[in-house]
């Protein structure tokens, strides 16, 4: 498809009101003029990701009606604005969208450069759309921790998709792992190089383990600001705990006694704080995580793929855990990609 094949108007998912997937309304939307420092992207396959029904209802972003949501995409450059080089049209990416713009579940939507992640020619838009929020939410979080190989890493919530990525990069880094999770996980995390899994996530008030207690360089909570916190005894002197859902409000332990860092991440801190270093280091990260898919070095989560009409029934199951996998929305009919 070339610039001038872009339609005037194409299908969007839309938030209206409301604070279910099941709310969204699907719409047909007047095509965005591209700032210069865009480009607009024929959606092939949109990613699913727990950020993208937090979102709704403005609960993390002061959204008005016609907001269409979705953080993650992969397809191909279709047009370009003022000063975008014209060799961008016709190539492959993927990319992590801010909460603020037009999202993925569209035909079409309009990104930022320094966003694109460029693609292998030989990984497939499902795989691609599936990386951007997981596998670079565990890219940040490793990036917290001073590495040494053989320092011991326990990631809690490991069975799921940032864990995926956390495990694997984490071994490749020369971190001994342990994975605390569902133990339908434990085998598929021992054949990537995790050292020991241990049941979990711990339940509410329940004591962390005595053969966990003072173990640990460095946890990486998946689970939640109170689960991280239960962790803290886990620690070794001058350790790190990284929290990827929510963030802890209190220090969790007295001055004085482990000497902890504190850490939390997400991706939409670069889209308003971060600079064009940022994202060169960001981008040229998810540049690598592809390659690696491609070459088969790199495990991605297992699929689980609808087609767009299906979109706001897909995401409120993902909402409310009724399958196992990475939720994928195929936007582009298979004959047409």
């Amino acid at each position: 498809m070339t610039e001038s094949a872009v339609p005037d108007h194409y299908r969007a998912w839309c938030w209206e009101q409301g604070t279910s997937a099941l709310d969204l309304v699907l719409k047909s939307i007047s095509r965005p003029v591209l700032q210069p420092d865009e480009v607009l992207v024929r959606n092939h396959v949109a990613g699913l990701n727990p950020v993208d029904w937090k979102a709704l209802g403005a609960r993390l972003a002061p959204w008005g009606p016609g907001q269409v949501p979705g953080v993650d995409g992969a397809g191909i450059v279709v047009a370009v604005g003022r000063g975008v080089r014209g060799e961008w049209l016709g190539r492959r990416v993927a990319y992590h969208q801010s909460l603020m713009r037009p999202g993925s579940f569209a035909e079409y939507t309009p990104v930022g450069l320094r966003a694109l992640i460029v693609l292998p020619s030989t990984l497939d838009f499902e795989t691609a759309a599936g990386v951007p929020c997981p596998a670079l939410t565990a890219w940040l979080a490793l990036a917290k921790l001073p590495s040494r190989t053989g320092h011991t890493l326990l990631i809690a919530g490991a069975g799921g998709g940032v864990g995926n990525y956390l495990a694997q990069l984490a071994v490749d880094l020369g971190f001994a792992v342990t994975a605390m999770c569902n133990e339908r996980h434990w085998t598929r995390l021992r054949a990537m190089g995790v050292q020991d899994c241990v049941s979990g996530p711990l339940k509410t008030s329940e004591a962390l383990p005595d053969t966990l207690k003072n173990r640990f360089h460095a946890v990486i909570d998946c689970v939640g600001a109170e689960h991280a916190a239960a962790l803290t005894p886990a620690l070794k002197a001058n350790g790190h705990i990284v929290c990827i859902q929510n963030r802890l409000t209190e220090w969790p332990d007295p001055p004085f006694t482990r000497c902890i860092s504190v850490h939390d991440v997400a991706l939409g801190a670069l889209h308003q704080y971060g600079d064009d270093a940022d994202w060169r280091d960001l981008t040229t990260a998810g540049h690598r995580l592809m390659t690696c898919l491609a070459e088969q070095t790199l495990i991605p989560e297992e699929s689980v793929i609808r087609d767009f009409r299906d979109l706001p029934t897909f995401l409120n199951d993902l909402e409310h855990r009724q399958f196992s996998g990475k939720a994928l929305i195929r936007v582009t009919p298979v004959e047409e990609a």
